[in-house]
């Protein structure tokens, strides 16, 4: 495996003890966190007993055996970025010539341009029997799953066809983080009827992989592998197959594919002889369904998932050692699922069966009436099975994809099973190490280090180097994971490294660590860091410019009295005391490295120093720090007095971990645009000496979309003028300007500021309107353009917009108050969170007002256009349709004021700016796609339900349909629902909705004027009267629904739709999941919101 590492020169520093000519420093840089080590790695030099990750392997199998490659990957989650740099490099595949890897846009539609290389008229027959792959997250599927769902009813006359998906998505909410996502992915295998192979650990995923793409010539396959822990972790593979022996393998199976699988014969078998097949060739023993546990056990846990499948059989191994009649099946094949196998494998002497299944979220695992994917699969295997005289009893052990497993959790899985208690709590639960009986790791094979760090930290790295350092020496096993919370202090991460002669399969976070490194003392504040270490560890604290004296001070209440009851061994970093560090603070991570070693491996300091120095830095300036460590690595003895709380003191109750939610450091750096004053000389040179400038006239083709220059001609109120809601009807004349625009589309508006307030704004600031400012643009401020003052406060500055923290933090640098520059650096940091909350949402502050509140800080023009963020357009459903007003534009709108605590009125910026436009004014707009978008067939029924100005597509609909009606073309029923608070004053465009009813081209107009009677009457109470009509057209006739207008009717109208469902199904005597069924929906287009 070839490590590729970038040199640098190692500046000189300004003064200390390095001396003489500048010798050759390398500089550690992680380039991803799913490589080995962070290292990009040469694919023809991936063999035998090496350092890999599970992506990186799983990439490795899909490069060399495909003929093409589609990536669907987060831009942080980097599941592609090994093939990417093997495709660019020109490294070639098993069949000779690079793999061509296309990096996708996860979008809708996303897989169509794989299917239309696929079923191309130009495709090269010659490779139809190479595999094409896709390699993926489970947040993705949901974008490929109509081309999917072609694939794979068109896959008798396709190529073999693979999909490694790494099973990740990120969910919102109270509690933001990445999560496991393998219902996703189960999901669309049983409705599209993939196969589905599952890797239990990194050790097997290129087997796993290998066999996925071998199962495609059978049957469309996903290989699924936890992509959370279990793919980026860095770990020592045995017996890795290289390229010449992957291709050499798949070619010998393949080719005898045809005696080794009967295609009359059913999937199950033909699926059981490949993988014996492939045994056979490996010298491996994998089986469909894997037993682990007693050998004739009373509980029975059945598993499916890398991590689950891992922890559970090392658990259920446990449990039998200490007499428990335990044990685990893992699903390693879950489609096909064969039952036969299955009821084969389970022990005759089980009672009890549970089923450990991933649904959704926490409200499914509530619900009662929700059943995971497998417990369906496992209660279908036993029910028609005579195996047995009375059925075990089957339990479904859901779990949401939010669940992180560890050893005691596995354990409570299994404790579910049986009332007979399986361990001894010592009332530490979150402690795996303070469980009495589960021994997962023998203590004196394994040591354990935590590294934890803010982002950004000069020592980040130190972690990995000592882990790839430690892993030169043959003998070992080290494993390396990364976790980042961005959430956390402005980013938080903690690096794991475990090391071993045996190996190591421990995919949880390290909870008895040998020693732990802080990298910040503000993290003992947010953190029960201690909680992970085991009894009599080492910790070392870096705790820069800190007497001894000082230490206690340092240190909250609750790691103090860690420290006693861990009797543990307290150690303070500080680089400060040694010279070179202070004048160069990138020798840090060399310091923390070289502390470890002394700490845990001074036996062997001489070889690891030169192992480091050839990583990062060089052998010199090692030696140098090795040398004077001893000014900077203290000993501090705990005296008993820590152990002691006052009575008046808590202890405060801390997470022991930080969440996982990103897989990079938050990058805490903003680049910003440069911008500089530029005088009218240089705007007219380009002007009056147009080709040596490069300058032509063109309308904006500087932005990133396309604008385009229309003139209003109709801007007439719909609601009464004394009424308190200005609902008005703009339309604009689009003249030569080309613009087009389809059914369902939003136009964008590039409106003005306000002109009195912009020149009160610049009288107030004392600045030159006219003269020339250089600012970002508004579409793209990575486009700078060249504006007036008066211009860019006009046009291009959101002076007076909503400030985030972040403008608070950089006015803070041009306060010369140092009173006001507290406030302003308390607003922008986590003390003053309420405070600017309140500013944001209650007083509605303006950049403006900051600016005036805050008279000491008047950062000039140029300073403040970079600061002051871009004003963005603004969108608006468009309410016409282009076929029936060819040469005009409507919009629907509703004008944004209030007041504000201090009695000013208040205007949204865009609404304010169009209601004032006249007839004649020129309006700069753009066009931007939606997803309310019209059925194939004009005979497919729509259902739509408006609020307010979410009746304005509609109008655009209803008109389509009657165009479709006037030119002779038949048109499916139209099912109006709208809700406003009174009809008198807000039922816009009645007299259309009334003709077009008349006409029938609205077949039903429901109504809810929530205040016009004394009981209030919603959208969704309208829909409710008359849900026989909305079931024959939405179900029956296969119709869309529509939702447009504020999210709060959203559940309540689900709610509705749900109760036709299920009112359908029971007419039929059917049972159906409501929930799922609408997701199905929603994903066949035929359920679409779009609410603001």
């Amino acid at each position: 495996m070839a490590m590729k590492a970038i040199d640098t020169t190692y500046p000189a520093p300004s003064e200390g003890p390095v001396q003489g000519p500048e010798r050759p420093y390398k500089s550690f840089v992680q380039q991803s966190g799913s490589l080995p080590f962070g290292q990009s790695i040469v694919l023809q030099e991936i063999s035998g007993p090496t350092y890999l990750t599970a992506q990186t392997l799983i990439q490795q199998v899909a490069y060399t055996l495909s003929d093409r490659l589609w990536t669907y990957s987060p831009e942080t989650f980097d599941l592609d970025v090994a093939v990417k740099t093997w495709y660019k490099d020109g490294e070639t595949n098993a069949n000779g010539y690079p793999t061509n890897v296309e990096a996708m846009q996860i979008r809708s539609g996303a897989a169509s341009v794989a299917l239309g290389y696929i079923f191309s008229p130009d495709f090269d027959l010659k490779k139809r029997h190479i595999p094409q792959s896709i390699i993926a997250s489970s947040s993705s599927l949901r974008y490929l799953r109509t081309a999917l769902d072609q694939l794979s009813l068109l896959y008798s006359v396709t190529n073999p066809f693979v999909a490694h998906i790494a099973a990740v998505d990120y969910v919102g909410g109270q509690s933001p983080g990445l999560v496991t996502d393998y219902v996703s992915a189960l999901s669309l295998a049983e409705e599209l009827g993939f196969a589905v192979v599952s890797s239990f650990s990194a050790h097997e995923s290129q087997h796993m992989s290998l066999f996925a793409t071998l199962l495609a010539s059978l049957v469309p396959t996903i290989h699924l592998y936890d992509g959370l822990r279990v793919g980026p972790e860095t770990t020592r593979i045995i017996d890795v197959l290289n390229k010449d022996g992957l291709s050499n393998i798949y070619r010998s199976l393949v080719k005898n594919a045809s005696e080794l699988t009967d295609k009359y014969s059913g999937l199950d078998n033909r699926v059981s002889k490949l993988l014996s097949a492939f045994n056979s060739e490996l010298g491996t023993d994998y089986r469909p369904f894997e037993y682990h546990g007693h050998a004739a056990p009373e509980s029975v846990l059945v598993a499916f998932g890398s991590i689950e499948s891992s922890l559970a059989s090392q658990v259920a191994q446990s449990l039998e050692r200490d007499g428990a009649k335990v044990g685990v099946i893992n699903v390693r094949i879950y489609r096909p699922f064969v039952e036969e196998e299955f009821v084969r494998l389970l022990p005759k002497s089980v009672k009890n069966v549970g089923v450990l299944g991933q649904v959704k979220n926490q409200t499914e695992v509530s619900d009662s009436s929700v059943r995971s994917n497998l417990y369906g699969d496992v209660a279908a295997a036993l029910m028609f099975t005579k195996e047995w005289p009375k059925l075990p009893t089957i339990i479904d052990v859901k779990y949401s994809r939010e669940q992180v497993w560890t050893p005691i959790s596995i354990a409570a899985a299994f404790q579910l099973l049986s009332p007979k208690p399986f361990l001894q709590q010592t009332g530490d639960t979150q402690n795996v190490s303070a469980q009495e009986g589960l021994r997962i790791m023998d203590p004196s094979s394994v040591e354990q280090f935590t590294f934890w760090n803010l982002d950004g930290s000069t020592s980040g790295n130190a972690a990995i180097v000592i882990g790839q350092a430690l892993s030169t020496n043959s003998s070992n096993n080290i494993t390396v994971k990364t976790t980042h919370d961005n959430l956390l202090q402005g980013g938080v991460n903690r690096i794991d490294v475990r090391t071993s002669k045996k190996t190591v399969d421990a995919p949880y976070a390290v909870d008895a660590a040998d020693m732990i490194y802080i990298g910040d003392e503000s993290l003992l504040n947010q953190l029960d860091i201690l909680n992970s270490i085991k009894t009599e560890g080492k910790i070392i604290l870096r705790l820069p410019g800190v007497k001894d004296d000082d230490v206690e001070k340092k240190l909250p209440v609750n790691f103090r009295k860690a420290l006693t009851s861990k009797k543990a061994k307290f150690f303070i970093l500080d680089p400060m005391a040694i010279e070179t560090v202070v004048h160069d603070a990138s020798l840090e991570t060399s310091l923390v490295q070289l502390a470890f070693i002394r700490l845990l491996r001074s036996n062997f300091e001489p070889v690891l120093k030169q192992k480091l120095a050839d990583i990062n830095g060089n052998k010199e300036i090692v030696d140098t720090l090795a040398e004077n460590l001893v000014k900077a690595l203290r000993d501090i003895e705990i005296p008993q007095s820590w152990a002691v709380l006052e009575e008046e003191q808590g202890l405060p109750s801390l997470p022991v971990d930080i969440m996982s939610n990103s897989f990079i450091s938050f990058d805490r750096v903003e680049l910003e645009p440069p911008t500089f004053l530029k005088s009218w000389q240089v705007v007219a040179k380009g002007l009056a000496f147009k080709e040596a400038f490069g300058s032509a006239p063109a309308l904006r083709p500087d932005l990133p979309v396309k604008t385009y220059t229309v003139r209003v001609q109709e801007n007439r109120r719909l609601t009464p003028s004394t009424y308190d809601r200005n609902i008005f009807h703009i339309e604009f004349d689009l003249g030569t300007s080309g613009l087009k625009y389809e059914i369902g589309e939003a136009l964008g508006v590039h409106a003005h500021n306000d002109e009195k307030e912009v020149q009160d704004f610049i009288d107030y600031y004392g600045l030159n309107p006219e003269e020339i400012v250089e600012v970002p643009s508004r579409e793209d401020v990575e486009v700078l353009e060249n504006r007036t003052v008066y211009q860019a406060l006009m046009q291009n500055v959101d002076i007076f917009g909503r400030p985030p923290k972040r403008f608070y933090e950089s006015l803070a640098e041009f306060a010369e108050d140092p009173v006001e520059k507290k406030n302003l650096l308390s607003l922008a940091g986590l003390e003053g969170m309420n405070d600017f909350k309140r500013r944001a949402e209650v007083d509605t502050i303006t950049f403006a007002d900051v600016l005036a509140e805050f008279s000491s800080a008047k950062p000039s023009f140029h300073d403040l256009v970079r600061i002051v963020s871009p004003m963005k357009r603004r969108e608006y459903s468009i309410a016409s349709c282009q076929k029936v007003t060819p040469t005009a534009v409507a919009l629907m709108i509703v004008t944004v004021d209030w007041v504000d605590p201090k009695g000013r009125n208040r205007f949204g910026q865009a609404t304010r700016y169009l209601n004032k436009l006249r007839p004649g004014a020129t309006v700069t707009v753009s066009v931007k796609p939606s997803v309310m978008k019209l059925p194939a067939k004009s005979t497919d029924p729509l259902i739509m339900a408006g609020l307010g100005t979410g009746l304005a597509p509609f109008r655009a609909f209803v008109q389509h349909r009657a165009w479709e009606m006037a030119h002779g073309i038949e048109i499916g029923p139209v099912l109006l629902y709208m809700g406003s608070r009174h009809k008198r004053e807000e039922y816009c465009y009645g007299e259309e909705w009334e003709a077009y009813k008349d006409a029938g081209v609205i077949t039903l107009l429901g109504c809810a004027f929530s205040r016009d009677q004394a009981s209030k009457i919603y959208i969704q109470d309208r829909m409710r009267e008359t849900l026989s009509d909305i079931n024959d057209a939405y179900l029956a006739k296969e119709g869309s629904f529509y939702l447009c207008g504020p999210t709060w009717p959203v559940p309540d109208v689900t709610n509705v739709l749900e109760e036709g469902i299920a009112r359908e199904a029971t007419k039929h005597g059917k049972k159906i999941d409501t929930l799922k069924e609408i997701e199905r929906l929603k994903d066949l287009g035929r359920y679409v919101l779009e609410v603001y």
